[in-house]
């Protein structure tokens, strides 16, 4: 009985789906003892994803380093990798009363346990709550206020399906950003009011020297000075704190939105396909996606600034309006005559900044290509031709940038003047008219709109001169939208079956060509192996046996055909399931910067140091991890100099085993290795098979004589499976390739032969 017959039988069931969510694999005797080990927080966790039809994975939590049971934050943290909408909240009784058409929520109780809110009746003031640790078929047990406050304190976990699916998968584009930062609506609401009431307190002071110039002068009033100077000095300090308070805000808000954006490039990044990576170089990736920082500063810096002092121009434009209509139009007239000198140079400059961005990207891609790839840099000596190709592309960007800033350049010459003029020409006309006038009035008006109109034009100026920095932003969001509007992979985290492996794999009339390609990579290739088989896979370059671990791991899904783990479609299993419980190990494996301890623990990050030595030694990596200087805690640079390649190869099955796989591929793992090297890893091969289904791809057929089955692949097709003895005797592709890796065995008696002396030209005893 699962969480949703627990709530039919709760009464007031007024919350949860209508109809039950999909059966999930595993019957509940299997969940029940599986499950029977685990703290009762996270078996409530657990049973709430469960409501909704997600089974998550109990291996995957990682608490508070010290922490004596899973904390919130730690329980909150772990629903939401799991693909769930998770918060962490304090409520009262009276709270919990109104989650009556939400899902089942987990109460934390004071003593480390938990109990999983099923249902409440308001009526009798009472709700429902099932023991995590209770069978399953047990009924939810109805508590009052009083005995809750005995164990609950509060501290409750609320959990949905994801809601923010749809907004995660929007496009990226300045929209979307947009929205990003409207959702800080309590944060712009403060910067507002703090700029709202700056703009008023902006206009006291030249309204102060007005009436100081017009009254104070006129008739020599020491103590309405003195009274104007203390006046003036407490505006001038709360301006001043209240402008300290608005950056503090402004700052926080960026470092917000700043999270938020990096959460979500790199969500999208991890999920974006293995064929991108492959296709596009890591500089251009990283290049495009750098930009990204260029819109957050020009949404939180230039225009949210811009916009706030928008807010100021609608205070202070009506005072200069009352203080001289003339001046104040003079003011308005020339910012939109700047306005008018943008725009007529935007399209050619958006041309100007494509060639720009251009350039650029070539020339990030370039170094990106050269520091990855240093070691054949180094090795064949190629320094000259990377610096010469490295020049071309800082020249061709220098060419391109120089090109725009002269374009660019024109708008800021022809503004200049007009700028002038709006400042040095109002205060000019000003002195005419007061000149012209027949009382002392305007002298002290000049100055309080010389004071203001300087205000006033910033933002006017500001404006205009937003629009020219959207272009430049506009081509960002074009550059990081390449990147992150690729279509991402099936949803890693709460989609599709999580069945339990035992390793059986099978294909029926499998196809699967690469895009920009005709050839089949793989042609109708069936054939079935149950679990517990150790594969070989063998073929010439190119017959597909790298495509067809890819296809094993999920990479390529667009097959034609069937290809089934345990009788279940393989494109209907989650896709993060299905990889975490495979083992895989390729030619090339990547060590991560940190300890032995932490590279080998990395698929399962809450697993003991014991765990790391078990899976070291059935790896045979144990006796070279002992001659460390500091044995599981050796410290692993980028690039792992410190390690020879059969170490990394061993550390790497390792840390493929520490999942303890149901299916590993070993996917050329040995053939970069040293003889001794590889007879380590062979001779473990056995022990490590055992219980588990391998699938090894290797070009030295010696390697895989001890294999059950050896599937032999000729130009994407199946020319032969058998065992190796078979194999020899009726696959010709097979025999030729046996012959052709073995041929010194044979030609060396004939070179012995042919070398040895006639037996009169050797030496006698005498």
């Amino acid at each position: 009985m699962d969480i949703n017959d627990s709530l039919a039988s709760s009464p007031d069931r007024r919350f949860g789906p209508g109809t039950p969510p999909p059966a999930l694999p595993g019957g509940p005797r299997e969940r029940a003892a599986a499950d029977e080990a685990l703290d009762p927080r996270i078996r409530a966790v657990i049973m709430a994803g469960r409501f909704y039809g997600l089974e998550i994975d109990p291996a995957e939590f990682r608490n508070v380093e010290g922490a004596a049971s899973p904390t919130a934050a730690s329980l909150c943290a772990w629903a939401q990798g799991a693909g769930m909408w998770a918060r962490a909240v304090r409520l009262s009784f009276r709270h919990l009363m109104r989650l009556r058409d939400s899902g089942p929520a987990v109460l934390l109780f004071a003593d480390g346990g938990a109990g999983l809110l099923t249902g409440v009746n308001t009526d009798h003031k009472v709700v429902f709550l099932r023991d995590p640790m209770a069978p399953e078929g047990e009924t939810p047990v109805p508590v009052d206020e009083a005995r809750l406050a005995a164990q609950w304190q509060g501290e409750t976990l609320l959990l949905r399906a994801t809601r923010g699916a749809a907004e995660a998968e929007a496009p990226f584009s300045l929209g979307w950003l947009a929205g990003l930062v409207l959702k800080e609506r309590k944060i712009l609401r403060d910067i507002g009011i703090a700029s709202l009431t700056i703009s008023f307190l902006t206009i006291f002071p030249p309204f102060l020297v007005m009436t100081v110039t017009d009254k104070v002068l006129t008739y020599h009033s020491y103590s309405t000075l003195m009274l104007m100077s203390v006046l003036v000095a407490i505006f001038i300090g709360y301006e001043t704190l209240l402008g300290h308070a608005r950056r503090l805000i402004v700052v926080t808000l960026g470092v917000r939105i700043d999270s938020k954006l990096n959460l979500h490039i790199f969500s999208r990044l991890v999920r974006l396909s293995l064929d991108y990576f492959e296709r596009h170089p890591a500089g251009e990736t990283m290049y495009r996606v750098s930009q990204i920082h260029r819109v957050r500063e020009f949404l939180t810096g230039k225009l949210l600034t811009t916009f706030l002092d928008l807010l100021t121009l609608c205070v202070l434009l009506p005072f200069l309006f009352f203080l001289s209509p003339t001046l104040a139009w003079i003011v308005v007239a020339c910012s939109c005559l700047i306005t008018l000198d943008i725009l007529a140079f935007l399209k050619p400059l958006r041309v100007r900044l494509r060639q720009v961005i251009e350039a650029e990207t070539k020339k990030q891609s370039a170094l990106g290509e050269t520091v990855f790839g240093i070691k054949t840099v180094k090795a064949l000596a190629l320094e000259p031709q990377r610096k010469s190709l490295w020049d071309e592309r800082v020249a061709d960007a220098g060419h391109k940038r120089i090109a725009f800033g002269k374009l660019s350049n024109w708008p800021q010459t022809l503004a200049t003047p007009i700028e002038r003029f709006m400042w040095i020409g109002t205060i000019m006309i000003g002195v005419y008219i007061a000149l012209n006038s027949n009382n002392g009035y305007m002298v002290g008006s000049l100055f309080a709109f010389m004071m203001l109109s300087q205000r006033v034009a910033q933002p006017l100026v500001g404006l205009a001169r937003l629009i020219e920095d959207f272009e430049e932003v506009g081509g960002a969001i074009a550059e990081a939208a390449i990147v992150l509007n690729r279509p991402l992979e099936a949803d890693a985290t709460s989609g599709g079956l999580r069945p339990k492996f035992a390793g059986a794999i099978s294909l029926e009339d499998v196809t699967f060509t690469y895009p920009g390609t005709k050839t089949p990579a793989l042609d109708k290739v069936t054939f079935s192996i149950p679990a517990g088989t150790m594969l070989g896979v063998v073929g010439r370059s190119g017959s597909g046996k790298s495509t067809l671990t890819r296809l094993l791991q999920g990479i390529n899904r667009d097959y034609s055909g069937f290809l089934k783990i345990d009788g279940a479609d393989l494109r209907e299993i989650n896709l993060r399931h299905l990889r975490q419980s495979f083992g895989t190990v390729l030619q090339e494996n990547f060590l991560f910067r940190g300890s032995i301890r932490d590279n080998i623990l990395a698929g399962r990050p809450g697993l003991t140091l014991d765990d790391a030595v078990r899976a070291a030694r059935l790896a045979g990596a144990e006796e070279f991890i002992e001659r460390m200087p500091n044995g599981y805690e050796t410290y692993i640079e980028e690039g792992s100099p410190n390690l020879s390649g059969g170490q990394r190869q061993r550390l790497a099955i390792a840390r493929a085993l520490i999942t303890d796989p149901r299916i590993l591929i070993l996917d050329e793992a040995t053939s970069a290795l040293d003889p001794e090297s590889e007879a380590l890893v062979n001779a473990n091969l056995l022990r490590i098979a055992r219980g588990r289904t391998m699938v090894i791809v290797s070009h030295r057929l010696s390697s895989l004589t001890d294999c059950d089955q050896i599937l032999v692949l000729e130009k994407g097709k199946i020319a032969d499976i058998g065992p190796h003895e078979v194999l020899v005797e009726r696959c010709a592709v097979y025999r030729q390739l046996w012959a052709q890796q073995n041929r010194h065995l044979v030609e060396q008696p004939r070179r012995a032969a042919k070398g040895a002396l006639p037996a009169a030209l050797v030496p006698g005893d005498d």
